[in-house]
């Protein structure tokens, strides 16, 4: 049987991740979906920012890498080096 303290523990145990699943787990998820729906919108003309800081202006997309124009000419890259769009807020 389990005795006083052992529950008590256990409570703790269950407190503790249901706090971990509200503060880490469930915010992450929210900014993955987030993340896709903005992969899923790109369009050409659309303004971006990649994550490695450049900017540019979408030329062409395929499913898996867009061709950006830059200040100095074109540039392929992957997808998911999308970081935002210009004018929307980075989460």
């Amino acid at each position: 049987m389990l005795d006083n303290s052992t529950l008590i523990m256990l409570g703790f145990l269950v407190l503790m991740f249901v706090i971990f699943y509200f503060l880490i787990i469930r915010p992450q998820r929210k900014r993955q979906q987030d993340q896709q729906a903005i992969l899923a919108a790109l369009q050409p003309g659309d303004r971006i920012v990649t994550i490695g800081g450049i900017f540019g202006q979408i030329e062409s997309l395929t499913d898996d890498s867009l061709v950006i124009k830059v200040e100095t000419g074109t540039l392929r890259i992957a997808r998911q080096a999308v970081a935002y769009k210009q004018g929307e807020v980075a989460k």
